[in-house]
């Protein structure tokens, strides 16, 4: 369907779509290569509606490099049960925008700019965040590791589509994987 709102006639979900899109088209293409009519394509719009909600390709991929978003329904829960929210939201999310929220900062195949731009963004947004709420001297350290677990999370997901991790409810994901990334949360000395 191509048109001025997208899927539904809904002017948000028009919004949505073309950032899904735009996201995979910056993950899986060099910037260069992108262009703003395959993108319009992939998300079911046209290529002018794009340009009026976003204004450019460069503020279009500002918009799908911001990891903020994604930090913050991440983050939102207290810290004694942060590791099973982390966990639901990932898995929430990934489910319901049809992508994985963090994984665009590993696999972009973009060049070096862009890849940088996306690791910094990733380590400002996410990671340096997420160490700023945790107790202890290693906070950055288990920030580390925690986002390496979230990420390996949606990789697993993903490279076994369709799989029994495809098939489980978030909250059996989160009853197995949770704990892991909780201990980390709370720490060795807290």
């Amino acid at each position: 369907m191509t048109g001025q709102q997208g899927a539904g006639g809904d002017p948000e979900t028009g919004r949505d779509a073309i950032r899904r899109a735009a996201r995979r088209a910056f993950t899986l293409r060099p910037y260069a290569e992108v262009t703003m009519r395959s993108i319009a394509a992939d998300a079911g719009v046209s290529p002018s509606l794009i340009v009026k909600r976003f204004g450019s390709k460069e503020r279009l991929f500002h918009t799908v490099a911001d990891f903020g978003p994604a930090a913050d329904a991440l983050f939102a829960a207290p810290l004694e049960g942060l590791g099973r929210h982390m966990v639901l939201t990932m898995v929430r999310m990934r489910r319901e925008d049809q992508g994985d929220p963090l994984l665009r900062a590993v696999f972009s195949l973009g060049n070096v700019d862009e890849r940088t731009l996306l690791r910094e963004r990733f380590r400002e947004q996410v990671t340096s965040r997420l160490a700023g709420q945790l107790h202890g001297e290693d906070g950055e350290l288990r920030a580390e590791l925690i986002a390496g677990l979230l990420l390996g999370l949606g990789a697993t997901l993903s490279l076994h589509r369709p799989g029994a991790g495809e098939r489980a409810t978030p909250e059996q994901l989160a009853d197995l994987y949770a704990p892991a990334v909780q201990r980390l949360v709370t720490g060795l000395g807290d």
